[in-house]
């Protein structure tokens, strides 16, 4: 290892390398793709610092003048981007190495600046850095080394295609590292594509994962979830804490609950600016605040030294999110807290994540108020400040209070004052009570009371309208049951009482409703359906409606000998055309070659004018009007002398069947 580094290490305090750290560092890997499985908080990135430094520096001690990046790391946050860079820059800084980032949220142009003035490392999240690749702003033709932190993270945001792009770009013989908390098949494809020869190097165990950390899954009541979140943030007093949420809304809306009870929060979802998240994450560091509510966004690579309470206020979705969640505490060999809040409907899924990703937690109740009060006391009595000898500037102060107040006084006084500092706990629901099933209502009695369905009646209204003039409780009433004209409420019959009682003699309720006792249980009546009206007329059955009467062999169609069995078939049956008569037309033309139903549609011809300049009648898009001559010879006195006389005689010869064309919509 290089002088420089190791003036580092021990300028941080680094005695020992952990088992990762140790594994990449071995000379006999030196320049070798590596393909690396650890768990989160086992010091990866000082691990893939020291396990690129010998390509880096060559035979120099020292950095020479800053060009192109002779290093990149890609990271799949900004958040982990950044901590990347921080912790390569003291690693390398007696070493005279440039670390930059190119990291999405901050402004190009100073990125682009940096780079221009030259940079040994580089750290960056794949889309930014792919724009400077496009733009032309950083070269890659100088590179030794790329590493690949978290990335399966990255493959799952998305980011196949742009390190796809990015590796393509980098020289052929660079050395690869790829550095993942898990290497499933997707992970396994990326490094058999772009490394060559890769050593695989697993410092993971499940049976060991996050000794350092104490998982508990805490049961809560259903409406009880923020108020446990409150207790156990009270119940650890934690120097730094991070409490997980699914969706941006419940960030922030636990975020201004914990805000309103005096907690010092901050928020952290991707909704924010860079900014913001890096100034979030900054006061976490500095001590300003002490919750950080944020979403997954922030579960991976985040580091902050304090961290020691890890709450899931919405459990993750898989296994992976869990234990990414909950390394943020428990690392580098400090002890943590990692507590999920399971309701009773959660109950099944956190059995099934904690056994996935083979963990075992301790299933206890939230911390109640006084557990919370108790543990309050118990870090009051242990404070230091009682041990302290007292300041000379405040003896005069002391000096007063001994002689004007008793012990009992003064120690009061501290107390109030103790707990003016921290926010109250919240009273919680007793679980096993919630569990237990609801009593049985027993011996009732029914009341009717004046108005129901047609008046409007609800028992979202009924009941605590009882509840208020009855002097009742929601457990005292049993069912209510709207009828037409009526309203039937059950109450506890030990109830009935005190019912009476406060109703008075007069049995009137809200509005002059009149209340009667019934002396048994009432006959319900039949609740319509909505979509029908309430006295629908009786249908008669299909079998006892009348048959259709026969048709006559009048009216049957010609050619028939048998009657017609007109319920046979719904669709009406075609007319036999007369025999010499022509079909008549329309411009639905069938075609009868096929056995199908099937219909040609042919657009209408437009009849040509008699005389040159004259229409159509009934204009261009109307079918013409009135009497038309046939096709053929046009029409003289003598034919329509011909036509008059056979109407007439009632016959059907030529010129009455020509007479039809003459008809409005006959063949034109």
């Amino acid at each position: 290892m290089k002088e420089a580094l190791s003036e580092s290490l021990k300028a941080r305090g680094y005695d020992t390398l952990t088992a990762v750290q140790e594994a990449v560092t071995n000379p006999e890997l030196t320049g070798k793709d590596l393909l690396v499985s650890a768990q989160t908080g086992s010091g990866k990135t000082l691990g893939f610092g020291l396990a690129i430094a010998p390509g880096l520096f060559g035979d120099a001690e020292v950095f020479g003048r800053a060009d192109a990046p002779l290093a990149l790391v890609i990271a799949p946050t900004r958040e982990l981007a950044l901590q990347v860079k921080r912790e390569l820059s003291w690693l390398y800084e007696k070493a005279g190495a440039v670390v930059t980032s190119t990291v999405g949220g901050m402004d190009m142009r100073d990125e682009r600046r940096a780079l221009a003035r030259g940079a040994h490392i580089v750290v960056a999240t794949p889309g930014r850095l792919r724009d400077h690749i496009m733009r032309g702003s950083i070269d890659l033709e100088s590179l030794k080394a790329v590493v690949l932190d978290e990335a399966d993270e990255m493959l799952d945001l998305g980011f196949r295609e742009d390190l796809e792009f990015i590796l393509e770009q980098a020289p052929a013989d660079r050395q690869t590292l790829l550095f993942s908390a898990t290497v499933p098949g997707d992970i396994a494809k990326l490094a058999k594509s772009y490394q060559k020869d890769a050593v695989r190097i697993a410092t993971t165990s499940g049976a060991s994962q996050h000794a350092d950390i104490e998982y508990r899954a805490l049961r809560v009541s259903a409406r009880d979830g923020e108020n446990a979140i409150i207790n156990v943030l009270r119940f650890y007093e934690a120097p730094n804490a991070i409490v997980f949420c699914n969706t941006r809304a419940m960030v922030n809306r636990l975020t201004t609950r914990l805000s309103n009870r005096g907690f010092s929060v901050v928020a952290l979802s991707g909704e924010l600016s860079q900014s913001e998240r890096t100034h979030a994450l900054q006061a976490m560091r500095d001590g300003r605040a002490r919750v950080c509510v944020a979403t997954d966004v922030a579960a991976r690579g985040i580091d902050l030294p304090n961290l020691e309470l890890v709450i899931h206020a919405e459990l993750p979705t898989n296994q992976d999110t869990l234990l990414h969640r909950s390394g943020r505490t428990g690392r580098a060999g400090r002890k943590g807290v990692s507590a999920m809040i399971v309701p009773p409907a959660s109950r099944k899924k956190a059995e099934r994540l904690l056994g996935w990703a083979k963990l075992k937690a301790d299933w206890a109740e939230a911390p109640s108020a006084e557990e919370v009060t108790a543990k309050d006391e118990e870090r009051m009595l242990a404070s230091p400040d009682w041990l302290t000898p007292v300041e000379p500037s405040i003896q005069n102060v002391v000096t007063k209070l001994t002689e004007t107040f008793t012990a009992e006084q003064i120690a009061a006084a501290y107390i109030r004052l103790y707990r003016l500092g921290h926010s109250a706990p919240e009273e919680l629901s007793d679980i096993s009570e919630a569990a237990k099933p609801r009593e049985a209502f027993g011996p009732s009695v029914w009341f009717s009371l004046e108005g129901g369905r047609s008046a409007g009646a609800e028992p979202r209204r009924l009941l605590p309208m009882f509840c208020k003039m009855g002097n009742l409780s929601r457990e005292d009433i049993g069912a209510i049951r709207i009828q037409n004209e009526t309203s039937l409420v059950e109450i506890r019959e030990r109830s009935v009482p005190g019912f009476l009682s406060a109703v008075g003699p007069d049995m009137v309720l809200e509005d002059g409703a009149a209340l009667k006792r019934l002396p048994g249980a009432p006959q319900f009546e039949r609740t319509p359906r909505r979509d029908t009206p309430t006295s629908a007329p009786e249908r008669k059955p299909r079998s006892t409606a009348p048959a259709r009467p026969e048709k006559s062999a009048q009216s049957r169609p010609s050619g028939t000998t048998k009657p017609v069995d007109w319920n046979d078939d719904p669709k009406p049956k075609p007319k036999k055309p007369k025999p010499g008569a022509k079909p008549a037309t329309s411009k639905y033309k069938r075609d009868d070659k096929k056995a199908s139903d099937t219909v040609s549609v042919e657009p209408l011809k437009a009849r040509k004018p008699k005389s040159p300049g004259s229409k159509p009648a009934g204009g261009k898009h109307q079918p013409a009007r009135g009497p038309q001559p046939p096709k053929g010879k046009p029409s003289s006195k003598k034919n329509r002398a011909r036509k008059l006389s056979a109407a007439k005689m009632g016959g059907t010869g030529p010129a009455m069947r020509k007479s039809k064309s003459d008809k409005p919509g006959g063949k034109s």
